[in-house]
């Protein structure tokens, strides 16, 4: 195996070790951080977030950034409602919708950044005005609400005595873990983060993997919409502010290079449950939310520096 490979495991090793000492020394600080049922609650909390993160790791893997996909969720939460409850579409057929208008949203963004050659950090920067805009002046800061019951089974029910976005979530990671690490696309996602121009001249299809990707991105978002309206049983405009910090955390926490060609989803996988748990163990321990956010910037700061170093070491 390369040594930048052989360098991305150590990363994740060393980032799964530290996990197991931060839930080790947090459950000695509460008594209700390691119960069954505030674990189950926290991965109900995260499952938005990780979602998301999935499909940014495909993003920042080719060297990109969406910074749009929290603008894409709380318009995708506004679009849920005005079709179900403003235009009398039946329920599922609004929920299809909604994620189908994300996609749109994602798509737009991979044209603008392949087609016209913006910058993703940009791009998406501009999108994430827009996207919030129309979200905010579709819904005249109304909300809605009275949504069936059977709709929160997706955010608030449970399977087999696990939350229902956890098994969404579960089997995306798979699906995700599989595309991004065995398959053709997954290759050509990593040679157009390590070397675009490299991988033109290869014969990869660049612009065509980034459509892709920005378009699952808007995605996913949606999905992670549908799911966050089911969870708090009603639509805002402001659904999904400052999600792209938590996301773009925990996949460059997992070890994701922000300069593109490395990466991958079980590092994503272990940022995103050691953000979480800090954020819960924190807040039981008694640690207000401005100590929380300084913790999580300590650690990521770190992780950033080991895998730098990693980095090199492998290089050399």
């Amino acid at each position: 195996m390369t040594a930048t490979l052989r360098s991305l495991l150590r990363h994740e090793t060393i980032l799964a070790i530290l996990l197991v000492l931060v839930l080790f020394a947090l459950a000695t600080q509460s008594d209700r951080f390691f119960t069954t049922a505030n674990l189950l609650n926290q991965g109900r909390l995260m499952a938005e977030v990780g979602l998301v993160a999935l499909a940014m790791t495909f993003v920042i893997v080719t060297g990109g950034i969406d910074l749009s996909v929290g603008s894409i969720l709380g318009l995708t939460a506004i679009l849920l409602g005005v079709f179900w409850h403003n235009l009398g579409i039946p329920l599922p057929v609004a929920m299809v919708l909604a994620i189908f208008a994300a996609g749109i949203g994602g798509l737009v963004n991979g044209l603008i950044i392949t087609r016209f050659k913006v910058p993703p950090l940009i791009a998406t920067l501009a999108t994430l005005a827009l996207y919030r805009g129309l979200a905010e002046g579709i819904s005249q800061a109304r909300s809605v609400r009275g949504y069936p019951d059977w709709f929160f089974v997706l955010g608030q029910g449970e399977v087999l005595g696990v939350p229902t976005q956890l098994w969404i979530l579960g089997l995306l990671v798979v699906i995700a873990a599989v595309i991004l690490g065995l398959t053709t696309f997954g290759r050509a996602t990593y040679a157009t983060g390590a070397n675009e121009t490299g991988a033109r001249f290869s014969g990869i299809g660049v612009d065509r993997t980034k459509l892709l990707i920005y378009t699952a991105s808007g995605l996913v978002a949606g999905l992670a919409g549908v799911i966050f309206v089911s969870r708090v049983s009603t639509t805002r405009s402001d659904m999904g502010t400052g999600l792209e910090l938590d996301v773009i955390t925990a996949v460059v926490l997992g070890g994701t290079s922000i300069f593109g060609g490395r990466g991958t989803i079980i590092g994503t996988v272990l940022g995103l449950i050691l953000m979480q748990a800090l954020k819960n163990g924190l807040a039981l321990s008694g640690v207000k939310g401005d100590g929380t956010i300084v913790v999580i910037g300590l650690v990521l700061i770190l992780a950033i520096v080991a895998s730098n170093l990693f980095s090199r070491e492998g290089d050399g």
